[in-house]
């Protein structure tokens, strides 16, 4: 008796010691992850009746206790469907689903818009996840088609490159945060069959990683092209603190989108691009300790300087799957790094207090800091990738 009771200490102890050392590796436990969703499908629900039925939510002012409100043109109106979908796959409630659903209506005639790139954000974030989550819709695949069309449209041979906007004093604008559009593409290519999809995206993320990029491996965030000789124009900033800075945000959507380009492509040049991104950001001497940048890695005013929640999400999320891809040296600091940034952000100082911050998940984003617009607030975007890390976290580590 004493032998088989020892033998079941011993085992005990094992099976104690292994799911510590998983929740060690982990960083975050199963229960704080199960809270952040609970939690923001609660908020959820409270920015569902602060939005009108035929708009979409986009930040709120706090001071005012206004919601600011867009029709489906404006380019985050995808980042509320797909939110509400990850909340939805989470909770299995069905009044998120049946909002989802009801925004997507909405949201379906961007399909033929071919004034924006931003599709991929709109569409893929949005009918995307309706995909994934409810399997083989004809409906959703011929939408998600439809889009990815429209956003070829966009795209130049002289420049290699797809057009980001059709506004300002530009020739060929073209933007870091069009890398994100691009998964849509690929995407369409492996539905289709059509490959014409697939080399623009390739054709563009080469072009992005040959102009885009200094020395040290940091991003310009608008690139201007000649149309007839394809050249490089100007490099430029438009929401970074100087031409020559580093804005936060595009730092995150370039390493977010070279690694979603390796996971599509298995191109490798692209993977050691995401990893060269990831050491700028994680080596730059501006990055603070609990790891949520500031709106620009060189702001003017720094240790005062207004931090990015928006960039921290989407940072982590990038972290989470480039982590897959590694070795286990940098496996293990990415996972720390995003760990740190969802710890921060699940908590009191940027995670908003029940049925506050207009119903939005997380406080202190910046959209345009040079423009004074969106400044220090709830943006749908910094929510949408906060879930989208939570959710990628829970499938490494929690498959349960």
């Amino acid at each position: 008796m004493i032998r088989i009771g020892l033998i079941c200490l011993i085992q005990f102890v094992l099976l104690f010691s292994v799911s510590a050392q998983r929740g060690s590796k982990a960083g975050l436990s199963k229960q704080f992850i199960e809270y952040q969703f609970r939690s923001a499908g609660d908020q959820y629900r409270v920015l569902r009746t602060k939005t009108p039925d035929n708009f979409f939510p986009r930040s709120y002012v706090a001071d005012l206790d206004r919601a600011v409100t867009s029709q489906s043109n404006w380019w985050c109106s995808g980042f509320y469907p797909g939110t509400l979908l990850l909340l939805f796959e989470y909770t299995r409630d069905d009044s998120l689903k049946q909002e989802a659903l009801r925004k997507l209506k909405l949201l379906e005639t961007e399909q033929y818009n071919k004034g924006t790139h931003d599709l991929g954000f709109k569409m893929y974030c949005s009918f995307g996840n309706a995909l994934r989550i409810f399997k083989d819709s004809a409906a959703y695949k011929s939408i998600l088609i439809n889009a990815a069309k429209s956003l070829s449209t966009r795209y130049n041979a002289n420049t290699k490159t797809i057009r980001s906007w059709d506004h300002g004093n530009w020739q060929f604008p073209v933007i870091i945060d069009n890398m994100m559009n691009l998964e849509l593409l690929t995407w369409a290519t492996r539905i289709t069959g059509d490959s014409s999809f697939y080399k623009i995206a390739v054709t563009h993320a080469n072009t992005t990683m040959v102009n885009h990029y200094r020395p040290d491996n940091s991003s310009f965030h608008v690139v201007d092209y000649d149309t007839t000789t394809g050249k490089v124009l100007l490099k430029k900033t438009a929401q970074g603190a100087s031409d020559s800075s580093a804005w936060a945000r595009g730092q995150a959507w370039g390493l977010y989108g070279f690694t979603m380009m390796y996971r599509e492509t298995s191109i490798k040049a692209y993977l050691e691009q995401a990893k060269k991104i990831a050491a700028f950001m994680l080596n730059d001497p501006n990055l603070p300790k609990d790891k949520i940048p500031y709106w620009d890695y060189d702001a003017p005013g720094i240790p005062n300087a207004l931090r990015d929640a928006s960039a921290a999400s989407i940072m982590s999320s990038a972290l989470l799957e480039l982590s897959q891809y590694v070795e286990s040296k940098d496996k293990e600091r990415y996972i720390s790094v995003a760990s740190s940034i969802l710890k921060t952000l699940g908590t009191q100082g940027y995670k908003a207090p029940p049925g506050k911050n207009g119903g939005y998940i997380l406080m202190h984003s910046v959209g345009h800091f040079p423009q004074g617009s969106e400044v220090d607030v709830p943006l749908t975007y910094a929510d949408y990738y906060f879930i989208e890390a939570l959710w990628r976290y829970k499938k490494m580590f929690y498959k349960d």
